[in-house]
Order: structure tokens, then C-alpha cells, then sequence
């Protein structure tokens, strides 16, 4: 059971932390001093994605899956075995890995203008 829970729990905090990657960004709209976490996640997810970085999160959810008596997760890993085909079709991975990059650049973008904004509203104002 605990082995079990493990694994569950491992699950979901994947799945959160992929929300984050591809959301995070504008949660430091409303709280700047979340967009270096952010920028580190979103970059660790571009490694995984783009140089084939291990995740441990589905190292872990393996390791509890299999101490339970489950399949581990497939050879393709997390997001083939709970993304692909289920939030996009699966002829479509590049498609949705360039809208989550397109996400994250918006995100950033529009960081960048509140923060010029921000800044610009507390400088004093000569009169």
C-alpha cells in the first residue's frame, strides 16, 4: 500500500510539475519572485525534452509501481503513457511541445512588460 502511494503521489506531482512548466510563468505576474523557479523548471523540462534527461519523478513512480506488484511505466515514459493521445493526439507531440513553448515565451513576455511597468510607476516623478 505504501509502495502504491508512492507511486500515486509521485504521479500527481508530475503532473503538477508539468502544469507549472508550461503555466508558471504567469503566476510571476501576480508573484515576481516566482520566475527563477520557474525559469529553472522550464528549463529542466527543455533538457529532458531536448536532450533526453532522465526525470526522477517517473524514476520514482517506477520504483514505487514495481515495489507494489504494478507495471512500471513504459520504456517512452510519463508523458507518452499519461499525455499522448489522452490532452493531444499522438501524431501531434511536436505540435503541443511548441504550444507549451509558446505558453512559456508569453508568459515571460508579459513578465517582462509588468515588471517595466511596475518599475516605471515607482520611480518619482519630477514636477
Amino acid at each position: 500500500m505504501l509502495y502504491r502511494l508512492i507511486a500515486d503521489t509521485a504521479m500527481v506531482v508530475h503532473l503538477a510539475f508539468l502544469a507549472y512548466v508550461a503555466l508558471g510563468g504567469f503566476l510571476a505576474w501576480r508573484l515576481p519572485r516566482m520566475i527563477w523557479p520557474h525559469v529553472a523548471c522550464a528549463l529542466y523540462g527543455l533538457g529532458i525534452t531536448v536532450i533526453g534527461w532522465n526525470c526522477p519523478l517517473t524514476h520514482l513512480e517506477n520504483w514505487g509501481r514495481q515495489k507494489a506488484g504494478q507495471t512500471g511505466l513504459p520504456e517512452a515514459g510519463f508523458i507518452d503513457h499519461y499525455v499522448t493521445g489522452i490532452v493531444y493526439p499522438e501524431d501531434h507531440l511536436l505540435t503541443a511541445q511548441l504550444a507549451v513553448a509558446a505558453t512559456v515565451a508569453v508568459s515571460w513576455a508579459g513578465y517582462l512588460a509588468l515588471t517595466g511597468r511596475r518599475r516605471r510607476n515607482k520611480t518619482p516623478s519630477s514636477t
